[in-house]
């Protein structure tokens, strides 16, 4: 595979890509691209395929502790970092390419300065608004134009705003596109109901819950530090991280009873897009103190499997991984995946390198 011609300037060397062989065609078949973030490393990643060699392109900016991703509408991009959330623009127009092999290229249009709250999940109101999972106060919160958020939302068993992380609330669910939700957080994801500073350390075996946030009830419990709660195709999805596996909340069973798990994946599971009937997954080392001694442990062992670093891309209808992009070195972990449409070569500015000094576009709606 070859990787991006705009990589950052000073990328570690002792980090290797490897990429399953069908991965480069699946994203210029879908016009499509993959963008994954590594909090770890400082990372945002736009995985594409290279039009002159036919491989994967690897495109990799410096964020510093790049973390939630949302592409909210087609062109955009939302990355929460530490203490800021970038919204990018792709400025390139249908037919138009950026160093000869880029037909997408997202610039930092809009940064919004949150100090450090510990951002995890983005996503997009209806207003216009961006919504977070502020981890460090137990809330979801919107960007403000004068403070670093307003609060949004809270869960019911979280007595106060405080910047104390309690039950770690971190992954938030967007009402599906093109249905009456869209625009709206319809669910929240914590990894316990802990009311005091770090409780939810001590519950990242089984106190794990999905939130409804319109009513406030627990839809689901019982899990195992989960993240990345979405919805698709009318289905409301969620990584138990803890034990590797992709399932699915049936809203309509008692809650300790509500996951249905379909796939485990070798790895520490966070960040979760779709598109179509697929699901890209992203995995990660456990090797931080607070991932280890979780059933995922017991079950790599089981399998006879070493933890992965990477991108997994599952069929739903079967439960096969169809494609896999691996990260190995330097690079253990990583926090969220998405799909970005429009797009199956894309490349980003970041702050470092001189491109987005000398960059200029016009909108040719006012030229």
């Amino acid at each position: 595979m070859d990787q991006a011609q705009a990589t950052e300037p000073g990328t570690q060397p002792e980090t290797q890509y490897s990429v399953s062989p069908g991965f480069a065609d699946w994203c210029a078949g879908q016009h499509i691209c993959v963008a994954i973030t590594s909090y770890q490393s400082g990372r945002f990643y736009l995985l594409g395929r290279n039009s002159e060699t036919g491989g994967l392109m690897v495109n990799e900016r410096v964020y510093q502790k790049a973390m939630g991703l949302a592409t909210p509408r087609p062109g955009t991009i939302l990355l929460a970092t530490l203490f800021q959330i970038t919204r990018f623009e792709n400025v390139l127009h249908p037919g138009e390419v950026a160093d000869t092999v880029f037909d997408g290229l997202f610039v930092p249009r809009v940064l919004h300065t949150t100090g450090e709250l510990d951002v995890h999940d983005v996503g997009m109101l209806d207003d216009g608004r961006i919504v977070f999972a502020n981890t460090s106060y137990n809330c979801l919160a919107t960007v403000s134009d004068r403070h670093s958020f307003t609060p949004y939302w809270r869960p019911g068993f979280v007595s106060d705003l405080v910047q104390e992380d309690r039950c770690h609330l971190n992954g938030l669910a967007m009402g599906e596109a093109g249905t009456p939700e869209a625009g709206r957080v319809r669910y929240v994801t914590a990894c316990s109901r802990s009311d005091t500073i770090d409780g939810w350390r001590d519950r990242r075996q089984d106190g794990g819950v999905v939130i409804d946030v319109d009513s406030g009830a627990v839809v689901c419990s019982g899990l195992s530090m989960p993240h990345s709660p979405r919805l698709h195709d009318g289905r409301l999805y969620v990584l138990n991280s803890g034990t590797g596996e992709l399932g699915w909340v049936d809203t309509d069973a008692p809650a300790d009873q509500a996951f249905q798990p379909i796939k485990f994946l070798p790895g520490f599971a966070r960040g979760l897009s779709f598109h179509g009937h697929h699901a890209v997954i992203g995995l990660s080392k456990p090797r931080h103190e607070r991932f280890e001694g979780l059933a995922l442990d017991r079950r790599l062992q089981e399998a006879d499997s070493d933890a992965w670093c990477g991108v997994q891309v599952v069929d739903l209808r079967t439960g096969k991984v169809d494609h896999w992009f691996r990260i190995d070195g330097a690079v253990t972990e990583l926090y969220d995946t998405a799909v970005v449409g429009g797009t199956s070569c894309a490349m980003s500015l970041g702050f470092t390198a001189p491109d987005i000094v000398h960059l200029i576009t016009v909108d040719k709606a006012l030229s």
